[in-house]
Formats: C-alpha cells, structure tokens, sequence
C-alpha cells in the first residue's frame, strides 16, 4: 500500500511537458531514469524521460576498475590483462549499454587512463612520455579494436569512419 506522505512525484520532463516539479530522476537498478536529449522519429533533437547508468553505479565501476591496480601490474602483458578484465568490462556493457550507452564512455575511458599507466610502467621509452604512451595505445587500439571489450564501443564507429583515438 501506498502512503501518500511517502509517495513521491517524479515529473517525466520531455520537451513536451512544461510542468515543473521538485523531484526530476529516480534510481532504479543501477539506472537512472531523467531528461536526457535524445533524437526524435522524424530527425529533431529534444528531450526525453530516458534511463542511463546510475551515477552511483558509475561510481562503483570506477571504483572497482581503481582496484584492479592496472598501472602495477606490469609484469604481465597486455593480451592477458583483457582476458582478466573483459569478463567484468562486458558485464557492465551489457547491462548498462542498452539504454542511453553514451553515459558510460567517460567511465570506460577510465580504463584507458590505467592502460596509459601501465604502458609507462612497462616500457621504459614511456616512462617520461605520457603522450608517445597515449600514441602507442591508441595504435594498439586500431590494430586490435577486439582485445579489449569496451574498445568497440568507444572507438568502433570512429576508427572505421578513419578519424583517430582521443
């Protein structure tokens, strides 16, 4: 049953409603449903009521990507750092790429930074060279697009089109 001084109103805000109310978002398994722009049927761009990854799951996958200790671990090769990972990295894709997937990106970019760090950590010509590190990966990310799971899903589309790694 519902209690109506526990009962919240969330207003489904898209470009169409006008309403205001104090509540714009609610949480729902790892998602969050709010305004979010979005591309219409017939080509316009507005807003619409849509779910994304929560911030607080956004969080928890940072977090947990922080206790990989990627940058450490440069005893071990890059091929095998994706198959320790990719099981964790495809989970998240899965579950949180159907709707809204563009709100993972900067998380997933995360991992790249750690990459970055690693390459450093590994290879002495980048030790003082993030930018020849930055450069080296994103080879690696056009030769090998699959080795790692999240790769496709950031860069896929923009490597086949011919434009660079960012």
């Amino acid at each position: 049953m519902l209690h109506p001084e526990k009962t919240k109103i969330v207003d489904c805000k898209d470009s169409n409603r006008k309403r205001q109310h104090p509540i714009l978002h609610f949480d729902f398994p790892g998602h969050q449903f709010r305004p979010r722009s979005a591309k219409w049927r017939d080509d316009r761009y507005g807003t619409s009521f849509l779910p994304g990854a929560s911030p607080k799951a956004l969080v928890a996958i940072r977090q947990a990507i922080r206790r990989w200790s990627l940058q450490i671990r440069s005893d071990t090769a890059l091929d095998d750092l994706a198959r320790m990972f990719n099981p964790y990295i495809r989970g998240w894709i899965n579950y949180y790429s159907h709707f809204y997937k563009s709100a993972l990106y900067p998380t997933l970019r995360r991992i790249d930074v750690f990459l970055i760090r690693w390459a450093r950590r590994k290879f002495k010509r980048f030790r003082q060279r993030p930018k020849a590190a930055r450069e080296w990966l994103a080879r690696v990310v056009r030769s090998t697009l699959d080795l790692f799971a999240h790769w496709f899903l950031l860069y896929g589309q923009r490597l086949n089109a011919g434009s660079r790694m960012s």
